[in-house]
């Protein structure tokens, strides 16, 4: 392995890299520290990040001083080696909010404040975080803050104290709701934390939020009940439209199983079905309502606008859209009664990787979304706008659901002309220009 890893004409090859890693896996177990040593030396790409994640992989103190026994002569000497390290390191650790500094580390951690990549501190940073460095956490909290430096050095930083669950870090989010570049991810933050402000703050700036920011606000309003009852509040007052109550968001809040919650749903949405009484009456229903457009039932630019707004944040179609639930673009979208069977009955014929789980954390937060990955550290669920990963010692409960992640209702919410103008853009063999909104 050793020669093979010299023969650096074979980097561009899209197979023979991958054939060596094969072969070398199992060295870090013999001799981690002769691994690291060989896999640091050879330009082959991602021999060095997949060294170290199998490396920090056997978990021991030993495996991980080998690892920072590798860093240490290269920092601030070759970036890519460093970014393979201390990516591979970061991956490793995934899941993990705390884990025991490695022999070193304090040193690597002193070096790297005098990088002159921003990145690479940002990364070491938060890797120290994980480490339980306290000068760590006061520098990545400044970072966040710090208007001036690089945006995407402060995303790295806000990152990185969620992903530790910084208990203070409540109050900042908040004061991000008013910062363009930052507001997603703050809004999607606060929900990992039971904050008694969050919920009037978000709402009081959900005015100025774009169409992407009002559905993070949504999801995180949904999350707990001591933030649902405010929302609904305010759906109630008018302050928030009843109609951007989307049908997921629904199930979300009944999910929450609070009286109070459904009986605020009930007087500001109305009466919710567990399940469809009659399918075969609904989907004639909406057959009707989209005959009832003659030859050209809908427009289709129109339509797409429609679907931003309800399907695309879980589905892509055209190469446009999330990946929560199937790929539409090679469905037999031609067929109406195939896509109002869909539309009207999600739950008819569920794959199983598209089941929805409920996973609830022992801090009372809810979260509906398919589980994408789970070890004995941590679940990984891909919600309708995040993929978020909780540490196993944080769950309360994870059940699947014997329902799709696609909600019933989805249509209910539309008048007839958007319902139509949907369906005509969903039947559409290429891509159409979208809408403009208003």
């Amino acid at each position: 392995l050793e020669a093979l890893y010299a023969h650096s004409e074979d980097a561009d090859d899209h197979n023979l890299p991958l054939m060596y890693w094969y072969a070398a896996e199992p060295l870090a177990t013999v001799d981690a520290k002769r691994a690291l040593q060989m896999a640091a030396s050879t330009k082959l790409p991602k021999i060095l990040n997949f060294t170290v994640r199998r490396t920090a992989a056997l978990g021991t103190p030993e495996a991980f001083a080998a690892i920072v026994e590798t860093l240490t002569p290269l920092i601030n000497q070759d970036d890519k080696r460093e970014f393979d390290i201390l990516d591979g390191l970061q991956l490793a650790l995934k899941g993990q909010r705390t884990a025991a500094m490695p022999p070193g580390w304090q040193k690597v951690e002193t070096k790297y404040e005098a990088s002159r990549n921003a990145d690479l501190r940002v990364k070491v940073q938060a890797l120290s975080l994980t480490f339980g460095s306290t000068n760590a956490l006061a520098s990545l909290r400044k970072r966040v803050m710090d208007a001036s430096q690089d945006l995407s050095v402060r995303r790295t930083a806000l990152e990185s104290l969620l992903a530790a669950k910084d208990a203070n870090l409540a109050p900042l989010l908040q004061q991000l709701l008013g910062d363009a570049g930052l507001r997603g991810a703050a809004l999607r933050g606060l929900a990992s934390y039971e904050d008694p402000q969050t919920a009037s703050k978000i709402i009081a700036s959900y005015d100025s939020f774009d169409p992407a920011e009002k559905r993070d606000a949504l999801n995180t309003l949904s999350s707990r009940v001591a933030f649902a009852k405010p929302l609904l509040a305010s759906v109630a007052d008018g302050k928030v439209s009843r109609k951007e109550l989307s049908a997921d968001l629904i199930r979300q809040l009944r999910s929450l199983k609070n009286d109070d919650v459904n009986q605020q749903l009930e007087k500001v949405y109305g009466a919710i079905r567990e399940t469809s009484a009659d399918k075969l009456s609904e989907i004639e229903k909406y057959r009707k309502i989209y005959r009832a457009g003659g030859s050209q039932p809908g427009d289709a630019s129109r339509g797409r606008l429609v679907y931003s707004k309800t399907c695309q944040q879980c589905h892509s179609l055209f190469d446009v859209g999330g990946k929560v639930g199937p790929d539409l673009t090679g469905s037999n979208r031609g067929d109406l009664d195939y896509i109002l069977q869909n539309m009207v009955d999600p739950n008819a014929v569920i794959p199983n990787e598209y089941r929805a789980s409920t996973l609830e954390t022992k801090d009372d937060r809810v979260l509906t979304g398919i589980v994408k990955s789970q070890d004995e550290n941590a679940v990984t669920m891909m919600t309708a706008n995040e993929t978020v990963t909780i540490p196993r010692g944080e769950i309360a409960s994870l059940r699947q659901n014997e329902l799709s992640m696609m909600p019933e209702g989805l249509l209910d919410a539309l008048g007839e002309q958007e319902v139509r103008d949907l369906i005509y853009y969903l039947r559409q063999p290429g891509q159409v220009p979208i809408a403009a909104a208003q």
